[in-house]
């Protein structure tokens, strides 16, 4: 059974550091996946990284609700083409939102929790939600990255209150 984790929030150094490549796959790393992808959705998140519930590997789950949810195992972003700007958030740094230049289109490869290897190829926000999460396993926040900040419990823009920016309604 799925188990609930607690989102590391920024200033705990596990978010700065390089996320350790997985190399063995197991029925541990099985649960760990299934934990994460129940804190997730139960914070209502679109993605999470492994050290978002304070474990330095590689691993990232993503729903952003069209997609589908996926699993990433030593993820690696081995294209990308053009530049969106979008409206990011983050649940290790909850009350903060802003503006990040992402590539508009990806290609990731990646394993699944058997260790098998695959390729996909994302666009739009799906992409910056996969490059969000991939920066957590570089030591890497969108706060590093955004041109413009936000603040406020909800992280709206403050001429836009009420609204939500291009960005995913959900936190990740």
């Amino acid at each position: 059974m799925a188990q609930l984790r607690t989102i590391i929030l920024d200033g705990d150094p596990i978010l700065r550091e390089q996320a350790i490549e997985v190399r063995r796959f197991s029925s541990a790393l099985h649960k760990l996946l299934d934990d994460m992808k129940f804190t997730m959705y139960h914070e209502n998140g679109v993605g999470l990284a492994a050290p978002q519930i304070g474990v330095s590997k590689q691993l990232v789950v993503i729903d952003d609700r069209e997609g589908g949810f996926v699993e990433l195992v030593n993820p690696q972003i081995i294209e990308a083409k053009g530049c969106e700007e979008g409206v990011e958030f983050c649940l290790s740094v909850p009350g903060r939102g802003g503006r990040v230049l992402r590539a508009a289109q990806i290609k990731v490869k990646a394993q699944d929790r058997f260790g098998k290897p695959f390729t996909l190829n994302v666009s739009g926000q799906r992409a910056r939600v996969f490059q969000h999460e991939i920066d957590h396993l570089q030591g890497k926040l969108f706060t590093d990255v955004m041109t413009e900040e936000f603040f406020g419990e909800s992280g709206e823009e403050p001429e836009d209150r009420g609204k939500r920016g291009t960005g995913a309604k959900e936190r990740d």
